[in-house]
């Protein structure tokens, strides 16, 4: 049997914006450390993304090391660069704002309104950059979750961490007949090694020592139609082709969301290399 190990890493600091590719990433309780921890929000101070603005695609966060150690570097088309500083938690200089994510209410940091402007310039809107602090806890969804106390998330979407295989991508590209690259589907953990689709069969893994769970394919939306090198809708795919084999419930499916227990023997970090071992294999799923 090949092994199956990892080959990407992926944060998304703000949410519903570019990605940054990593060699190595800190597994912390909510997820990747800096993954999701930015979010913009509307004047009602809900939480805006790619959804409304397809543009925000655009939008390319990044660690520069000339800045890294005090904060990220944003960049977008005709803008000047924008530095975001990361919040320092043991000093009270942001205010406090609850915002919505989803269904969920949270309270998060407002950063400043000089970096509210650059993205409202930008995307044409009125809108906030918020943070969200370490003594802010976001349950994921108790029909999944493990542990209540313990099973966390940021911005996500629901859960913690994303995973899907080369081997799928490979498989829906050649289906669909088109060649859409992985950052379309926002994965933190990308694998080789496998068969396509098989991360729907992982139930319990280890990477590193870290225990995963499969809990819940994750369905797929309009996010998935934007080219992420345009930030334009182009065509119906891949939401098209995955209606044909990967629907369920009227929804359709690609990749796996995790949730995950940290190690008490290893330094929780992933690197692209390393091993993934099944514990415990989980059922197939059962597509309409």
């Amino acid at each position: 049997m090949t092994d199956i190990t990892v080959s990407q890493l992926w944060i998304y600091p703000i949410k519903s914006m570019k990605g940054i590719s990593l060699e190595s990433v800190q597994l912390e309780k909510r997820g990747f450390k800096y993954d999701r921890r930015w979010m913009l929000v509307d004047q009602d101070n809900r939480f805006i993304s790619q959804r409304q603005y397809p543009q925000m695609a655009l939008i390319e966060p990044s660690f520069e090391s000339d800045v890294m150690d005090f904060g990220l570097s944003v960049r977008a088309p005709n803008m000047p660069v924008l530095i975001i500083p990361y919040p320092d938690e043991q000093i009270e200089l942001y205010d406090e704002i609850e915002v919505t994510c989803w269904d969920d209410k949270v309270n998060v940091n407002h950063i400043n309104t000089a970096i509210d402007n650059w993205f409202s310039e930008f995307l044409d809107i009125d809108c906030q950059l918020v943070y969200m602090p370490e003594k802010t806890m976001r349950p994921v969804d108790p029909d999944f979750a493990r542990s209540a106390e313990n099973d966390i998330a940021s911005f996500s979407d629901g859960f913690p961490n994303l995973i899907i295989s080369e081997a799928s991508l490979e498989d829906l590209n050649h289906r669909a007949n088109i060649n859409l690259s992985m950052s379309r589907f926002r994965p933190n953990i990308v694998l080789s090694g496998c068969e396509a689709y098989e991360e729907d069969l992982f139930g319990h893994f280890k990477i590193n020592q870290i225990d995963f769970y499969a809990v819940k394919p994750c369905s797929r939306c309009i996010i998935t139609t934007i080219d992420p090198q345009t930030g334009q809708k182009e065509s119906r795919e891949p939401l098209k082709t995955l209606a044909q084999y990967r629907k369920m419930k009227n929804k359709v499916f690609f990749g796996q969301n995790l949730l995950h227990k940290l190690s008490i023997t290893s330094d929780n970090q992933l690197n692209i290399g390393d091993k993934l071992d099944i514990v415990k294999a989980s059922e197939a799923l059962t597509f309409d």
